[in-house]
């Protein structure tokens, strides 16, 4: 793995969207953990919903702390808490069999809190509403520092449940009990109570939401970090595999209608030819100029399948980690020239409609 130990004058900016996708947050650390080793980048600003949000407030904190290196031992420190979690959960699926309520599904026990989890809700199979992501969180993360932060913008998404609203929290209003209700999946937990209104997992509504990047935030470069496959190589025929190509769906599903409209919008604006400025509505300029990127654990995390999305255990935790890290190294080193000069994601060709219309 390369690093670059020289500061350059001039860093590129970057935006990130982290989708959240259980224990594949630990793939999300690794892109993380390479990204910040890379001093020719500045991540200016992150979107990001369930583990996306864990691991941008964590990231957050560590650079207000101590910057770069700060925020790298932030992160292991959180994955590593998680991963001492799971080793004191019965269930062989560890801590995230628990909160993302499908691990260990064949053995007796799993299957039976599988079913429990289909017949009774979290307000009667967990009354306290007890969760150990508080406490995690609590440990690691200075919310204090998050909420000043001027080192980086956050933009963490939840699900209003009365209302089904995307509701975007920014720095000054993130509390321990925003990033929970960012990952409150509502079979496994209580609603969070924010302001008089309850929330859940922002994953239904934007997983993670790209909107904020576009209008608010100021670099032009935005990297998707994606954990969740959009497309599938066959058709699924077991109820396991049926479920969870159904979950795919479901925390893609927002996702992909939002790249469907910047670029259907990019598409207007190319075919129209009128130059940029002559728009009135900044809004224009902002996806005109809009370079996006995508990075995913390719087949490799494809093949881990949905299992590893609730097995926190050490093991599986370092491998996931190693995968991101190796696969943030292979980005860069095919499109870091590209940063700041063109997207090395083809909006039009892949969420158009017309490439699907093509195939079909």
């Amino acid at each position: 793995m390369t690093s670059t130990r020289r500061t350059p004058r001039h860093r590129k900016k970057i935006d990130l969207a982290l989708q959240g996708g259980g224990a594949h947050g630990a793939f999300t650390w690794g892109v993380l953990d390479r990204l910040l080793e890379d001093e020719r980048l500045e991540i200016s600003a992150v979107s990001g919903s369930s583990a996306g949000a864990m691991n941008a407030v964590v990231m957050a904190s560590g650079l207000m702390a101590g910057g770069r290196r700060q925020a790298r031992e932030a992160l292991r420190s959180f994955w590593a808490s998680v991963g001492a979690s799971a080793q004191l959960n019965p269930l062989n699926g560890g801590l995230f069999g628990t909160l993302f309520a499908s691990a260990a599904k064949w053995s007796p026990l799993g299957q039976y809190l599988d079913f429990a989890t289909q017949v009774f809700s979290p307000y009667q199979l967990n009354p306290l509403n007890l969760n150990p992501l508080r406490r995690m969180l609590a440990d690691v993360v200075d919310f204090d520092a998050v909420r000043r932060c001027d080192r980086i913008e956050l933009f963490i998404g939840a699900t209003q449940v009365r209302s089904g609203q995307l509701r975007v929290f920014r720095n000054a209003e993130l509390s321990v009990d925003v990033v929970l209700a960012s990952a409150c999946l509502p079979m496994v937990f209580q609603a969070i109570e924010i302001d008089g209104e309850a929330y859940w997992d922002g994953g239904y509504m934007g997983n993670p939401t790209l909107l904020p990047l576009v209008h608010e935030a100021t670099a032009t470069d935005v990297l998707l970090v994606q954990v969740n496959p959009i497309e599938c190589d066959k058709v699924p025929t077991r109820a396991p595999e049926i479920m969870a190509r159904i979950d795919e769906i479901t925390f893609n599903g927002s996702l992909i209608k939002e790249m469907r409209s910047i670029a259907l919008l990019k598409r207007l604006l190319r075919d129209e030819g009128r130059p940029i400025e002559r728009y009135r509505e900044p809004m224009f300029q902002r996806v005109h100029d809009l370079r996006l990127h995508r990075l995913d654990g390719g087949a490799e995390l494809a093949r881990a399948g949905n299992g590893t999305r609730m097995a926190a255990d050490p093991a599986t935790l370092s491998r996931l980690h190693r995968l991101g890290s190796a696969a943030a190294d292979a980005w860069l080193a095919r499109n870091f020239a590209h940063i700041g000069r063109r997207s090395t994601l083809d909006l039009v060709r892949e969420f158009s409609g017309e490439s699907v219309s093509r195939r079909a």
